[in-house]
């Protein structure tokens, strides 16, 4: 978990907001201060390699020295008044991409005969709400295949707060596979500065890149890739597992995915949210501390999950000012039958999708699934501290 800076402050209120942006710093840097902290120690994680900002870098220091109790009071306290408020989303926060189009016929032989007829699921509106523009409607990625592996989407999940939104990306896993990549400190320090970055040989198929876990300290799992657990590996947790064909699978480790030879990558986070098609007990609470801090399901931050639908393939759901009971009612809406959280706050919740470019010089291009996302959209094409996902076509 990370604490981050804000959106711009709306029209109405500032002073408050202000004031609370003022206070939520202040109750971070202070302690640099009065714990007397060891100077080098600080200048060291901000000059180490990788991507992280400057307030991200002290947070996350802070809390390796000492300061996770006042991080988390202070996350508690500025997140839980960040209320979605309004009778719909501010435009700057909806995507603008092109309208929706049907995908290129795709010749039966082509593809695999579940690729051919597999297709993103419908997407709710709000009840009594006029539907804005594209409003639950899936744009498929033209990644120059025969079928799309990646569409995207956005709608609104929650009646109660008709200016919340959240983003979406099905991949098709018949057409896209995935890689697990580690960041420059996690899952461990003393990564090769050269990587967390999508290497050189994944880039041509690039078609998007979305952020991991929460660090490896707060998780409450375990890291396996090349072969070796960077960190062990724990019994019941939420686990992404990626299969030596590049297939995903969510689920809770050793009941769904267990270990085995055809096992090439297992990231861990928390518990399921989502199992058997509908949000799991307990999110209301978190009385057991089984996604984090107990208080934290209240924050009404960026949060992003990971699940499988019915037909197996991939779906990712983000957006800002949700609880987790929100984000876990996003998912199952999406479709999602297990599924998992992966980070939540700002500066750490990334989806971006990737585009190559022609011309003389070819290179890639990245948008960002919502706007608000704080990360640049290049992110993970340069290195950067933390674990990520990159997705990639199959016939590439």
């Amino acid at each position: 978990m990370l604490l981050d800076e804000r959106r711009p402050d709306p029209p109405r209120r500032p002073r408050s907001r202000r004031r609370r942006h003022v206070a939520l710093w202040s109750a971070v840097l202070v302690p640099l201060t009065v714990l007397g902290v060891p100077a080098a120690s600080y200048v060291k994680a901000l000059t180490d390699p990788g991507s992280t900002d400057w307030q991200v870098t002290t947070v996350e220091w802070l809390r390796d020295h000492g300061g996770g109790p006042l991080v988390d009071a202070a996350e508690n306290a500025w997140y839980a008044h960040n209320r979605p408020s309004g009778d719909a989303p501010a435009p700057q926060t909806v995507p603008t991409s092109a309208d929706p189009a049907p995908a290129e016929p795709v010749p039966v032989a082509a593809v695999p005969p579940s690729s051919a007829t597999a297709q993103p699921p419908p997407l709710p509106l709000l009840p009594g709400v006029p539907p804005l523009r594209n409003e639950a409607a899936w744009v498929p990625n033209q990644d120059g295949g025969a079928t799309p592996g990646l569409y995207t989407a956005w709608f609104r999940p929650d009646p109660a707060h008709p200016s919340q939104i959240v983003g979406l990306a099905w991949m098709n896993q018949d057409v896209v596979r995935t890689h697990l990549i580690a960041g420059t400190a996690e899952p461990v320090a003393a990564t090769p500065p050269a990587s967390g970055q999508v290497p050189p040989d994944l880039r041509t198929g690039l078609v998007a890149t979305f952020n991991s876990g929460w660090k490896m300290r707060d998780c409450r799992g375990g890291f396996f890739a090349g072969g070796r657990s960077a960190v062990p590996l724990r019994d019941g947790a939420a686990s992404l597992v990626i299969d030596t064909s590049g297939r995903v699978t969510v689920g809770r480790w050793g009941r769904d995915p267990r270990p085995g030879r055809d096992v090439a990558a297992v990231r861990q986070n928390l518990d399921l949210i989502v199992d058997g098609g509908r949000p799991v007990a307990g999110l209301e609470d978190n009385a057991a501390g089984a996604w984090g801090n107990p208080k934290n399901q209240f924050q009404y931050t960026w949060r992003s999950g990971l699940g499988t639908d019915r037909t197996g393939n991939l779906v990712y759901v983000a957006g800002d000012q949700l609880t987790l009971s929100t984000l876990a009612g996003a998912m199952t809406a999406a479709g999602v039958q297990r599924g998992m959280e992966l980070d939540i706050h700002p500066k750490t919740v990334t989806f971006n999708v990737v585009h190559p470019t022609g011309g003389a010089a070819p290179g890639l291009d990245a948008t960002k699934l919502l706007p608000a996302m704080a990360s640049p959209a290049n992110r993970y094409l340069v290195p950067d501290h933390r674990d990520f996902l990159a997705v990639t076509v199959r016939n590439r």
